[in-house]
């Protein structure tokens, strides 16, 4: 079989999984939801294989969410390591035949803590579903392996309905963009979050494009061309009344051919200029930027003047964008 088919053969049916994962969300749920958010403790998430590797994700989406979270091996559990749970937990077991030998054993001794425990399971009947208090139940048709035994659907599943659950308890909190930059500290996450115009924009002289409103044409084109192709138009206080572009000055040569020199910058300014505020995000210039199809934006104070530039360039350059 060509690969590409058995590309597209892998991927709709770990969609249609996806599918039928959607319409089982139902009350469990929102009970799973409410009890991880109102826990005064952490989420510990514990699974066996693959499902331990997709509960580490879990662990960690919920904690950089918000919600502080573990991952416990169930082996390792048994010999010391659950020591780690105290009784203020909420306990997430992960296993798709629900019937781990390795939970035979902890869940109930997660359970004599008088700890909750989710169960997340592609088999309704498990001994696994029957030890918890919750379950949520993944329906799996098949999975994508042709042998049908590889877990690939279910882990798929699986790890969306742990973003899911992630996800909701955030919103539940209210966790805001400051909250969620505090725990993205490093990282393009990081520098989205963080960083501001007045960390990227210019403000030396040598670089931050002015003329003034009564500039002949040819001060302008000189300063337009010396600083990347943008130049604002400002009045006596440095307060910005337009600005000129090099698609501009390409614009008005069409015009009017070579008789441009006898204007002046407020002849030709435009009186619309795109600005931003110093405090204003970086990937918040960069949004603006595309949006409106340019490469700069003119940085400037609550009195309207001119204090800076900031280019796409440079936030590519800074991996912002």
């Amino acid at each position: 079989m060509d690969e590409v088919e058995i590309g597209k053969r892998v991927i709709d049916i770990e969609l249609n999984t996806l599918k039928d994962l959607k319409e089982s969300i139902g009350e469990e749920f929102r009970e799973a939801c409410r009890l991880i958010f109102n826990t005064r403790g952490r989420v510990i998430v514990s699974g066996v294989g693959k499902s331990g590797i997709v509960g580490k994700k879990i662990a960690a989406t919920l904690t950089s969410l918000g919600t502080p979270s573990l991952f416990l091996h169930p082996t390792e559990s048994l010999h010391g390591d659950l020591g780690i749970v105290s009784r203020e937990d909420v306990f997430i077991a992960i296993s798709k035949s629900g019937e781990s030998d390795e939970f035979r054993t902890l869940i109930p001794l997660v359970k004599r803590l008088g700890i909750p425990v989710i169960a997340i399971t592609a088999t309704r009947d498990s001994e696994l579903s029957r030890l918890s208090d919750i379950t949520l139940y993944v329906p799996v048709k098949r999975e994508a392996c042709p042998y049908d035994l590889a877990p690939t659907s279910s882990s798929t599943a699986m790890l969306a309905l742990g973003d899911a659950l992630a996800i909701c308890v955030m919103e539940k909190k209210g966790v805001k963009l400051e909250e969620f930059a505090s725990y993205h500290p490093g990282g393009s996450i990081g520098k989205k979050i963080w960083l501001r115009v007045r960390d990227m924009m210019l403000t030396d002289d040598a670089f931050v494009p002015r003329v003034k409103e009564d500039a002949p044409m040819e001060e302008v084109i000189l300063e337009m061309t010396r600083k990347r192709g943008i130049t604002s138009i400002v009045d006596e206080e440095g307060r910005l009344l337009g600005v000129f572009t090099d698609g501009d000055l390409r614009r008005l040569i069409e015009k009017r051919g070579n008789n441009i020199f006898q204007l002046k910058a407020k002849d030709v300014m435009n009186k619309n200029p795109k600005t931003i505020s110093p405090e204003r995000l970086a990937v918040e210039a960069a949004r603006k930027m595309e949006k409106y199809g340019i490469t700069a934006l003119l940085v400037v104070d609550k009195s309207k003047k001119v204090i800076g530039i900031i280019h796409l360039h440079d936030l590519m350059k800074a991996r912002v964008v």
